[in-house]
């Protein structure tokens, strides 16, 4: 337990001197601290996008010819936030299904292997283990420890690349562990050894000022839904060689004959909205506060909270709960759960929805190695009081739950 004063930031307010949290419309009978699985759409972007679908349920026949061109505006908009290139970015509905386009637009490597992560996030590792089976290939995973330096962790995915390996897929921030990878390196290295890398950036737009720096990768997958503020349904895939031009939409429209990004812009008739408010809610943090003053509001908050929860623990365990992650991701942090809760993901998340039911609190869950952890989580409407409830409140009853299930 840490010895040292706790120094908590002073939370964010809106110009009108009212909490961040009321630009938000989540439930205030319940406290938010796991922003990182779902996003939270702030009220002026929501406001858009019913006005937008107002305007689209009014007249169908005038607004779906001029869609895709609408989505083309959007899109400029959203690579402007990433620092990417507009003709490299196209739009997809999630980091997962810019994976499937990846996955499904691959060349066919008969018996080829695919390099994950124990960090992947598990929805894309089974679509790469979907690929190798149709590849009649394999997939290997690489363990790289919690506390694994850039240098150890790069060393660790690109020492695995032998001659059969086809693809890799690393995480640029990992969902379960909270840690960055130095996926610029991993990159460098991959292009040297012809190996093809699909980065899952799911949580790094907006996290990260500038995500794509330095990155030399073939593909890169980001959703606008978690850090942004975005409406959900809405992610980037950044493509930035010339193999680009082999990616396709999950669903063919009129569009196909387009080059990409173009060919994704057409989307028949969906309710494509959630594109279109996506500006919105950038503009809203960044006109509110600015992306640099809430990132660093988040990193201080999130190390005050790791801090205090971590301490709360270590108080009644008398055990370290601290977890040293060697690249920790500017929003997130591990706190280490008392031994007996969350060791696997599926008690991971059946703890998140007993918490959610009999504690009033929506907070992530993981399990990494056997290890069950609390996945602390903020954002710009999240204050230091909300981390301080949860080590009053919260922690004593997880540690007896902890205790119940080692008997």
């Amino acid at each position: 337990m840490s010895t040292e004063p706790l120094t908590a930031p002073a939370p964010l307010q809106l110009p009108d001197g009212r909490p961040a949290a009321s630009a938000w419309s989540l439930d205030p009978r319940v406290r938010h601290l796991n922003h990182g699985s779902f996003g939270a759409v702030p009220r002026a972007a929501q406001e858009v996008q019913a006005a937008l679908r107002r305007r689209m349920e009014e007249s169908p026949v005038e607004w779906f010819p001029v869609q895709p061109q609408r989505i083309a505006e959007a899109r400029r908009e959203i690579a402007a936030f990433l620092r990417a290139g507009e003709e490299e970015t196209a739009l997809v509905p999630n980091a997962s299904g810019g994976a499937s386009v990846v996955f499904g637009c691959l060349p066919h490597r008969p018996g080829a292997e695919i390099l994950v992560t124990d960090h992947g996030y598990g929805a894309v590792t089974m679509g790469a283990a979907r690929l190798a089976r149709r590849w009649g290939g394999t997939v290997r995973t690489v363990h790289v420890p919690l506390d694994a330096t850039a240098d150890e962790a790069c060393r660790a995915v690109t020492d695995a690349f032998t001659d059969r390996t086809a693809l890799a897929v690393v995480d640029h921030i990992t969902s379960a562990t909270a840690r960055l990878m130095p996926v610029d390196r991993i990159a460098a290295e991959a292009r040297r050894r012809g190996v093809t890398l699909l980065v899952d950036g799911a949580h790094a737009p907006g996290m990260l000022a500038d995500p794509l720096a330095g990155l030399d990768a073939d593909y890169w997958v980001g959703n606008l839904h978690k850090f942004p503020c975005a409406p959900r349904g809405t992610a980037a895939l950044v493509a930035r060689t010339e193999r680009r031009q082999d990616l396709h939409p999950l669903i063919d429209s009129w569009g196909a004959p387009a080059p990409f990004p173009d060919r994704f812009d057409h989307q028949g008739t969906i309710d494509a909205t959630h594109y279109l408010a996506a500006p919105a809610a950038l503009a809203f943090v960044e006109d509110t506060w600015g992306w640099d003053t809430v990132r660093a509001y988040v990193t201080a908050l999130a190390d005050h909270a790791q801090r205090t929860v971590a301490d709360a623990f270590t108080r009644l365990t008398g055990e370290d709960h601290t977890v040293r992650v060697a690249m920790p991701a500017p929003a997130l942090r591990l706190v280490r759960l008392p031994g007996g809760l969350g060791a696997t993901r599926e008690e991971a998340d059946a703890l998140r929805e007993e918490a959610a039911r009999e504690l009033r609190v929506m907070a992530a869950f993981t399990s990494f190695g056997g290890t069950g952890y609390l996945r602390l989580s903020a954002h710009a409407y999240n204050t230091p009081e909300d981390y301080e409830h949860f080590a009053e409140t919260c922690v004593p009853v997880l540690t007896d739950w902890a205790r119940e299930r080692r008997r």
